[in-house]
């Protein structure tokens, strides 16, 4: 993880959090597509085939990324051994 002096912080090389950006919710580099987007539609519908077709601009890359940010946060939770998340609360970046 990476702070520029802009506040823009970068997880990896797809996936970056800007505090002028979807309220400084991670989003998949150069889009406005929160992960929190991508986690939910994949959640309802495994098969990525609707996940392109509603986000054409999203290519596998920018999911395995959006999901390694996700595993990488609950790894970082759970070795913590902070309490898993309530449902209705948004991930603490990482």
């Amino acid at each position: 993880m990476v702070k520029d002096k802009k506040g823009i912080v970068v997880y990896n090389e797809r996936i970056i959090s800007d505090p002028g950006m979807c309220g400084g919710d991670p989003v998949v580099k150069g889009t406005r597509i929160p992960v929190w987007i991508v986690l939910e539609a994949l959640e309802v519908t495994p098969d990525r085939t609707e996940l392109f077709a509603d986000y054409p601009e999203l290519t596998e890359e920018d999911i395995q990324a959006a999901l390694s940010y996700a595993q990488d946060v609950v790894k970082r939770q759970g070795s913590s051994g902070s309490q898993k998340p309530d449902s209705d609360k948004q991930l603490a970046p990482i």
